[in-house]
Parts: structure tokens; sequence; C-alpha cells
């Protein structure tokens, strides 16, 4: 009983998603302590190479800590997009996901609209599908594992990290 009465203390509240690239995911989890009191948890999930599940990382935020952290983050984003890289196109990314998400939603239009497409059509589409999953990752839920407010981890660099092929698409 005690157990689920401690998991009760720090259940999300608020949870968002943002998807990186093929192997990488991040969560934005709001979690309210035992206090009535709020945090936020952003974990970063990566892909591991040999494809044997995730490795995750996560940064507890404090509320008296929001404003500081936002604009810190703001402060060296800002320098990155201004003074070291000024003309990368910071939306092209953006920009594709929205073209996939819309070739998708036609597709999937299609699919629903003509259900009397030929075998050999939705066999070729099912093997196009399990060539996209082999390739990417799947889609990560949000970790289950619930974490007091004091417990840190270490983010440490990965090979994810400097790999090119992780921010495409």
């Amino acid at each position: 009983m005690e157990n689920e009465s401690s998991n009760k203390n720090f259940e999300s509240v608020y949870s968002s998603k943002v998807r990186a690239g093929k192997r990488r995911t991040y969560f934005f989890d709001v979690r309210k302590t035992k206090g009535e009191d709020f945090y936020i948890t952003l974990t970063e999930s990566t892909k591991k190479f040999n494809g044997t599940g995730y490795e995750r990382h996560k940064l507890f935020l404090y509320k008296e800590d929001f404003n500081r952290f936002l604009g810190g983050l703001e402060e060296v984003i800002n320098h990155v997009k201004t003074e070291l890289m000024p003309e990368y196109d910071y939306d092209e990314y953006t920009r594709r996901q929205e073209e996939w998400e819309r070739k998708k939603a036609l597709e999937d239009a299609e699919a629903a609209n003509n259900p009397e497409a030929s075998t050999t059509e939705q066999t070729a589409e099912v093997l196009e599908e399990k060539v996209d999953v082999q390739e990417s990752s799947p889609e990560v839920e949000s970790s289950t594992e619930e974490a007091a407010p004091s417990d840190t981890s270490s983010a440490g660099e990965t090979d994810a990290e400097a790999d090119d092929e992780d921010i495409s698409w």
C-alpha cells in the first residue's frame, strides 16, 4: 500500500513529448510533490546503437529556477543562432516533419477511402513500413520510473549525440 501511495506523490500531471530525429525523444513532465508543489523533469531518451533498449538522462527543474533556466537556455540558443551559425536554416527539420505528417495523413486517407486496394499494393506497403521501422526507432513511451525530486542523474554525452545520422529524418 505504501508503494502505491509514494508513487502517487510523484505522479505526472502534465506531459509533452518531442521527437528529435530517428533515435532521440525528449519528454517534459510536470510532477507533483508530497507537499503539493510542482517541478519539471526533462528526460532525453536515446535508442542504443545495438538496438537493446534506450539510454535515459533526467534533469529535475524546480520552480525557483524556472526563470533563470529559461533565460539561460534562450541566451545560449540565441548565441548559436545569431553568432555561431546565423546562416543555418533552423526551421528545416520542422518543415520536413510537417511534410512527412501531411504525406502520411494523405496516405492514411487514401487507404481509408480505398479499402479495395490490391493485395500486392498492401503487401508492398507493409514491407515498406517494416523497413522504415527497422531504420528508425519505435515510438518511445514516457519513462514509468518514479523518482523523488532529489534524485539526479548525470547526463554525460553519448555517442548518439555526436552522430550526424541521429538528427536526419
